[in-house]
């Protein structure tokens, strides 16, 4: 059974810092590309990090460039989102996402078809 169970949301202060955690199960973890995306209250879903299966490039939407950094673990199946100097506009729900090799799309493209999504994780950024 595929899962991808996302955690480390919660309440954080502007300017302030939370690390998601998205563990993987059910597939192999390193034959795919993981992204993290973000949908706020009355928006659409935004992609906004993404990371190779090799753990070779990593990429961000310009919203969170500079401010955020996406990892992966493959000893413990898990991508990471660290973020930092959150602002209240950060406010959302936080999904992980799988894309199985070889990509067709960049990562943050409109056209790309992910193979797995999370349920996502709550973070308010609020004072």
């Amino acid at each position: 059974q595929v899962q991808l169970v996302e955690s480390g949301g919660g309440l954080a202060q502007p300017g302030g810092s939370l690390r998601l955690a998205c563990v993987a199960s059910g597939f192999t973890f390193s034959n795919y590309a993981m992204s993290w995306a973000r949908q706020a209250p009355g928006k659409g879903r935004e992609w906004i990090s993404g990371i190779l299966s090799d753990d070779s490039e990593t990429y961000y939407a310009d919203s969170v460039k500079g401010r955020f950094t996406i990892s992966r673990d493959s000893a413990k199946n898990t991508v990471y989102l660290q973020m930092t100097s959150l602002k209240p506009e950060d406010t959302a729900l936080y999904f992980c996402a799988a894309k199985e090799d070889p990509l067709d799309y960049g990562l943050g493209s409109p056209f790309v078809k992910y193979n797995y999504w999370g349920q996502g994780t709550q973070v308010t950024v609020s004072s």
